[in-house]
């Protein structure tokens, strides 16, 4: 039965090894790497990109409308509708906050609330 310092000393040995094994087969690699990427004209910014391709790049007159589409709704600012007692915000959208459904608990209406709209429209006629 093996106890944690034989444990301990059998990971030691082996990652000697391992580093020796790597060392050893480290310019094999590298030369291997650059002669397919020679082959298949692969670039090192290629290699930077954030999204592993699954093939050669192809420019796709589709493909970039919709990542600019999807940019544009991911993470976008709305303005803030209502504004509470204490300068909480909220936008109408998702759950009703809180503090919001709290002060409508004790019986103020919601639209009490309302920020008056920037562009010149009333807060009532915009839901």
């Amino acid at each position: 039965m093996s106890n944690l310092i034989d444990i301990q000393s059998q990971i030691e040995k082996l990652q000697k090894q391992a580093n020796e094994i790597k060392a050893k087969e480290f310019h094999s690699t590298v030369q291997e790497i650059l002669v397919k990427m020679q082959a298949f004209g692969i670039t090192v910014k290629d290699l930077q990109t954030t999204k592993p391709s699954k093939g050669p790049k192809q420019k796709s007159k589709e493909a970039a409308p919709k990542a600019a589409k999807k940019d544009k709704k991911a993470g976008a600012s709305v303005a803030a509708k209502y504004r509470g007692p204490n300068g909480e915000t909220w936008s109408g959208r998702g759950l009703t906050p809180k503090w919001l459904s709290a002060l409508i608990a004790q019986g103020q209406p919601k639209e009490s609330f309302a920020i008056a709209p920037q562009d010149g429209t009333t807060a009532s006629s915009a839901s």
